[in-house]
């Protein structure tokens, strides 16, 4: 079994940053594409960014310049980086893995993190 943990949610002002992180544990033998995705109130979830493990990124084009992803493969964990936040940033922050572990190849995700942007 696999978990995710995310922290580093929060309430900031429009304009600033914040800094998410998202570990994963349990049986692994390696963690494959990690993202990070969001749902607002009332909208579908959608993804924010992800990266593979060799470091290649793809990023939605209403975050591009302003977040970045990032991840540490020896700490199984991923990270986000947000700038210059705006108002409708606000949402619920999930993290996602693609993970090998020792018998078969799962997709996890994190439990989410409230991220309020006020304006």
């Amino acid at each position: 079994q696999v978990q995710l943990v995310e922290s580093g949610g929060g309430l900031v002002q429009a304009g600033g940053s914040l800094t998410l992180s998202c570990a994963a544990s349990g049986d692994i033998f390696r963690v494959n594409t990690m993202g990070w995705y969001r749902q607002a109130p009332g909208k579908q979830r959608e993804l924010v960014a992800s990266i593979t493990y060799g470091g290649n990124t793809n990023y939605a084009d209403s975050v591009k310049g302003r977040f970045t992803i990032s991840r540490d493969n020896a700490k199984n964990t991923v990270y986000l980086q947000m700038n210059s936040l705006k108002p409708e940033d606000t949402a619920v922050y999930y993290c996602n893995a693609l993970v090998t572990t020792n018998s078969a190849y799962v997709e996890v995700w994190g439990q989410g993190t409230l991220v309020t942007v006020s304006s």
